[in-house]
């Protein structure tokens, strides 16, 4: 963990004033946001939130950047109506919080998503990017839904894990995983730049947040056909 005080490196980063282009939908027994591509498209990429919930502008502003590349967006609520994180709260509280918001216990939120992408959005390629917590359950779905084509997960390395466990993850891959599979560091970064930093703010920031986004997009372009 990070420390004592701040578990979790989330509160880096800035809150986007964003409204998002898309609209909130009750998906069977939860709500998402979704947002879909100008022309019609059978490609379509789960959202998956960080600990401050699906409705962060930020996250809704990276599924409006899929959405604008292409893909359905779709950005469920993981935790079904129970409050997200919130920053002022008291961080010494948070594994107790995140107690009932297991990232590998999503399997009936995931199979309502697929069930409305394939069947309301005409859904044959589909993708997960997952911030954070997201990321974690972004490897849970690629592990257990083999027709998600293509899964990018961010903030694997940073202050809570360090740089010689992304070593070892990737011995690992490299012993056991069959599938095609990218790590990439961005020296210098923190966790959340590329959702909770804004591009505008540090120039020196700009590079690795872009490239980042670009190389989520070419990942889901190369897989998901």
């Amino acid at each position: 963990m990070a420390n004592e005080a701040k578990p979790c490196p989330c509160h880096i980063g800035d809150k986007l004033d964003y409204g998002g282009l898309g609209q909130d939908v009750q998906i069977d027994h939860i709500k998402a946001y979704v947002v879909k591509p100008s022309a019609p498209s059978d490609g379509a990429v789960i959202v998956i939130q960080d600990i401050f919930g699906w409705k962060l502008p930020n996250t809704r502003y990276m599924a409006d950047m899929l959405a604008a590349n292409g893909y359905t967006a779709v950005c469920p609520d993981f935790y079904v109506g129970k409050e997200p994180w919130d920053p002022s709260n008291d961080w010494s509280k948070f594994q107790e919080w995140l107690k009932d918001k297991k990232a590998t216990e999503i399997n009936k939120e995931l199979d309502a998503v697929l069930r409305f992408l394939k069947e309301q959005c005409g859904a044959k390629h589909i993708g997960a990017v997952g911030f954070c917590w997201g990321g974690v359950a972004a490897h849970y779905l690629a592990l257990q839904y083999p027709e998600v084509e293509a899964v990018v997960s961010f903030y694997e390395k940073d202050n809570v894990i360090p740089l010689d466990q992304v070593s070892l993850l990737e011995a690992q891959l490299k012993e056991k995983c069959t599938a095609d599979y990218l790590v990439k560091v961005f020296p210098g970064q923190t966790h959340g730049f590329a959702h909770r930093k804004r591009e505008d703010i540090n120039p020196t920031d700009t590079p690795s947040i872009l490239e980042a986004r670009a190389d989520m997009l070419n990942w889901l372009k190369k897989y998901m056909k």
